[in-house]
């Protein structure tokens, strides 16, 4: 039995992670100031005997004896990281050394969720994790693309200077059951607004491109990249690489729900990316680990989700 940390705990990705942790047989420290987290999610993990939940802010350092580190912690959707970008720099940059500290004090192997989002507007396609991406550092999505390039700098730092055990990967768009319905993202958004025969929001012209990992599938990558050896500290990317449109989910999503919604066509957010599909050669050759469920398979359990919660 591990003692395990895991930040931003009441998330979507910290809840769904912790779960699986505590499901392998670990003892799981889950941390939260529920800034954007979601206090039912550490209800549910409650339950089980070897959780123990911390509110706290991973800005202001934290004492802990543990073996292991994930580091989920910081708002991971425009409308909650745009809320106060000072705040969600604060949270990639100040945050990520004080776990780094934490880990160095205690020897700890450490796993940072970096995002797809350090590609930016890519020039490249598919990307892969050579790429050094196209980002604008002073746009309203800085903050956190930047944010999140700053902590890749200094998790590597941290391995070159003291020799810690670091795992970086960059996570992209992933949908499942227990995301939060008000944090703006595409999936849910579409299917709330499905389920109540309300016009899908589409921004720009539904052309750009996602690819969307299931939540499962998310969190087995993520295990897997912390069980490698030492010498294997990535970046790795973690997604799906089978591509949809917005427009293509959209209707997808109209279909399984038997909706009567149409798609409705606003203006593209500024730095929105275009194109978005992650190269997972380097995943798939070091841990074996690829997808296994298709978007309309977990949709399907996203939706049902949902559908309960109404």
């Amino acid at each position: 039995m591990k003692k395990i940390l895991v930040t931003g705990a009441a998330g979507f990705l910290g809840y769904h992670l912790s779960k699986r942790l505590l499901d392998l047989g670990h003892q799981v420290f889950g941390v939260d100031n529920f800034y954007t987290g979601m206090k039912s999610n550490i209800e549910l993990l409650s339950n089980n005997s070897n959780f123990f939940f911390i509110e706290h802010d991973i800005t202001h350092p934290l004492k802990l004896e543990i073996h292991e580190i994930y580091n989920l912690a910081c708002p991971a959707s425009p409308p909650h990281y745009q809320k106060d970008p000072i705040y969600t720099t604060k949270t990639s940059v100040i945050g990520s050394m004080n776990l780094l500290d934490l880990a160095k004090r205690n020897k700890a192997k450490i796993f940072h969720a970096s995002t797809s989002e350090v590609y930016g507007d890519p020039l490249q396609h598919p990307q892969d994790e050579s790429y050094f991406g196209n980002v604008n550092p002073i746009g309203i999505r800085a903050c956190y693309d930047e944010g999140k390039r700053c902590a890749e700098s200094l998790y590597f730092d941290y391995q070159r200077m003291f020799n810690l055990d670091i795992k970086i990967g960059r996570l992209f768009n992933t949908y499942g059951p227990n995301m939060d319905p008000n944090d703006g993202r595409v999936v849910s958004n579409f299917i709330l607004q499905a389920l109540k025969n309300k016009p899908l929001t589409v921004y720009g012209d539904g052309s750009q491109t996602r690819s969307f990992c299931y939540v499962s599938d998310l969190i087995e990558a993520i295990i897997s990249v912390m069980n490698l050896p030492a010498s294997f500290s990535g970046p790795y990317n973690m997604g799906n690489p089978t591509e949809f449109s917005v427009g293509q989910l959209g209707k997808e999503i109209i279909s399984l729900t038997s909706s009567k919604s149409k798609l409705e066509f606003l203006e593209l957010p500024e730095d929105d990316p275009k194109i978005r599909k992650p190269d997972i050669r380097k995943i798939s050759s070091d841990t074996g680990w690829k997808p296994i469920i298709n978007l309309s398979e977990g949709l399907k359990s996203t939706i049902k989700y949902f559908n309960n919660a109404q």
